[in-house]
C-alpha cells in the first residue's frame, strides 16, 4: 500500500519529569522549544503554527495558547489548543498535520506543558463529579480504574502475574532514561508489585502514576519543506483515530468496552497494517488495566486474553514488542496534562535512532495511542491511536 508521506516530524524535546518543580508550564514548555531550536537551527520566526495541550496547572486561564506563544516570542499564524486530556498531544499532531495540508501555516510546534504538582491550590473538574461521583466516594481516576479492574477481573482471568510483568518492565526501561523522574529510577520485582499496597482494590500503588511536572513537544511541517530546510532526520505520521464520548449515551454500556475497539483496528486499516506489523508499542498508562484493555481492542489479543498475550511476550526494549520503552507514564511519571506526549516522544526518540542504552532495533514504525477524561460509569472518554513510519 502506497502511504502519504507528505508531513513529517522533524525535531523534538523534553523536559526532565520531575516532582514539585516550582516552575510554570510555560518555564517548562520554554525548555523544549529551546531544545528543538538547538537541534534544528531554526529561530522562533521560523514557527507559525502552535498546538498545545490543555493543562491543569494553567486551566483557569482561557488564553493560555495565545500567552505560550508570547511566552516562546512566536507569532503564529494558525493557533490550536486540545483539550481531550492523554490524547490531546497526538491528537495535535493530526490537526497540524491537516493546517499544514490546507495552507493556514508550514511549521507547526507541538507542545505538552504542566506543572500539575506544583499547584498551590489542586483544579476541580467539576461538570458529574460533585453531584454523582464524589458522594459515592468515587473520587476521580483511581476510583474510576479500580472499578474497572473489579468488573475485567470479575468478567476474565486477570493474572497478577502478568500485570507485575508490565510493571516490572516499564520500571527497567525508566532506570535507563534519564527523563524519568527520580523518585521512581529504583528497581522493582515482581514481588514488590505483589506487595504493593492496594489504592482503590484491585488496584495497587504500582499500578499506577504519580503526578509530576514536565513539559514535551515535536516540530511537525512538510517533508517538501524538512527537505528545503535540511533537516535530516524525519518520521512520518501515516494514519490517526479519534473517538470521543463512545457509547456515552447507552446507560448500560460495559464499562470495560472502549473507543479502542474502533479507533484501533481503523488506524492500522488507515497504515495497511496488521497488529503484527507493529514494531512498538507506546501506549498511555496512567493504569495498568488500560494496557491490557489497548492490546485487546486494538487487536492484539482476543477479549479476556490480555494475561496470557502479556506472559507470552516479551515487551523489553529488545523484545518482540516494545512497550513503553522510555518507563511510561507509570514508572517515568505523569508530567500533568502533558503526560499524553511522553510515550509520543519516546516514539519519535526510538525512530530517530536516539534511544541511547534502551535502543530498540529496526525501528521501522510505532503504535502510540492516548487515553482522555474519566466519565461517570463509563470507560474513558475519549481514545486515540496515532502510526508513525519512518
Amino acid at each position: 500500500m502506497s502511504k502519504n508521506k507528505d508531513i513529517a516530524i522533524v525535531s523534538y524535546g523534553e523536559t526532565k519529569i520531575a516532582l514539585r518543580t516550582g516552575r510554570s508550564a510555560y518555564d517548562l514548555a520554554s525548555e523544549v522549544f529551546e531544545q528543538i531550536l538547538e537541534k534544528t537551527g531554526l529561530e522562533p520566526k521560523d514557527i507559525d503554527g502552535l498546538a498545545v495541550s490543555e493543562t491543569m496547572s494553567e486551566t483557569h486561564n482561557p488564553f493560555y495558547s495565545v500567552y505560550v506563544a508570547e511566552m516562546l516570542g512566536i507569532t503564529p499564524r494558525w493557533n490550536q489548543v486540545t483539550g481531550l486530556g492523554g490524547c490531546s498531544t497526538i491528537a495535535n499532531v493530526a490537526r497540524a498535520a491537516s493546517a499544514i495540508r490546507d495552507g493556514y501555516c508550514e511549521t507547526v510546534l507541538v507542545i505538552a506543558a504542566d506543572a500539575q504538582s506544583s499547584m498551590q491550590t489542586p483544579v476541580e473538574q467539576g461538570a458529574q463529579r460533585f453531584e454523582f461521583q464524589y458522594p459515592t466516594g468515587l473520587k476521580g481516576p483511581v476510583g474510576a480504574f479500580g472499578l474497572m479492574t473489579q468488573r475485567y477481573r470479575h468478567l476474565y482471568q486477570l493474572k497478577d502475574e502478568a500485570l507485575a510483568k508490565l510493571a516490572v518492565t516499564q520500571r527497567n526501561h525508566a532506570l535507563l532514561n534519564d527523563n524519568a523522574c527520580e523518585k521512581l529510577r529504583k528497581p522493582i520485582t515482581e514481588q514488590d508489585y505483589l506487595n504493593s499496597k492496594y489504592v482503590s482494590e484491585p488496584l495497587r500503588m504500582l499500578d499506577s502514576v504519580m503526578v509530576c511536572d514536565g513539559a514535551n513537544g515535536v516540530l511537525v511541517t512538510s517533508t517538501e519543506n524538512a527537505k528545503r530546510l535540511g533537516l535530516k532526520k524525519k518520521i512520518h505520521p501515516v494514519a490517526y483515530s479519534e473517538i470521543s464520548s463512545y457509547k456515552s449515551t447507552e446507560f448500560t454500556a460495559e464499562i470495560i468496552d472502549t473507543g479502542f475497539s474502533v479507533v484501533g483496528p481503523d488506524a492500522l486499516r488507515k497504515a495497511g497494517m496488521s497488529v503484527k506489523d507493529v514494531r512498538m508499542l507506546q501506549a498511555y498508562d496512567d493504569f495498568l488495566i488500560a494496557l491490557m484493555l489497548v492490546m485487546e481492542q486494538v487487536g492484539f489479543c482476543g477479549p479476556g486474553e490480555a494475561s496470557d498475550f502479556i506472559l507470552s511476550n516479551d515487551f523489553s526494549f529488545n523484545g518482540n514488542l516494545p512497550l513503553n520503552t522510555g518507563g511510561g507514564q507509570i514508572s517515568a511519571g505523569q508530567a500533568g496534562l502533558a503526560g499524553g506526549g511522553t510515550n509520543f516522544v519516546e516514539a519519535v526518540r526510538q525512530m530517530f535512532e536516539e534511544g541511547g542504552t534502551r535502543q530498540i532495533p529496526n525501528p521501522v514504525n510505532a503504535m502510540v495511542t492516548g487515553i482522555g477524561m474519566i466519565p461517570y460509569g463509563r470507560n474513558w472518554g475519549v481514545s486515540n491511536v496515532l502510526i508513525l513510519e519512518q
